[in-house]
């Protein structure tokens, strides 16, 4: 009976998704830097984020940027419809990344 009737389910527990983006900073106090996510990517994330979600609207993901993976949070941007993604800056110094950079990020969803 080799695997007759027999079931495999398969579960998965996160999304990778990697995107280029372009690194700015911020108009207000504190000169922090983001990417943003696009459009299309931030719907896919929106429809996959587990709920509820906390402060802000916030989706939590571990990113990476070359060698250097941090845990983070996505935020929501009324303006582009988007996500954006904070880069601390630990991680613009390790990866040597300024303003205006364009990076490749991938970001890690938990389910």
């Amino acid at each position: 009976m080799s695997g007759e009737g027999s079931r495999h389910q398969e579960r998965i527990d996160h999304l990778k998704y990697s995107l280029d983006a372009k690194v700015w900073v911020y108009p207000g106090p504190g000169a922090w830097r983001f990417v943003t996510v696009p459009q299309d990517l931030s719907r896919r994330i929106e429809a996959m984020a587990p709920g509820p979600r906390p402060a802000f609207g916030s989706v939590r993901v571990t990113a990476t940027v070359g060698a250097t993976t941090w845990a983070t949070s996505l935020f929501p941007d009324k303006r582009t419809q988007g996500f954006l993604l904070p880069l601390k800056a630990d991680v613009r110094k390790r990866e040597k990344i300024f303003d205006g950079d364009v990076v490749t990020i991938v970001l890690s969803l938990e389910l």
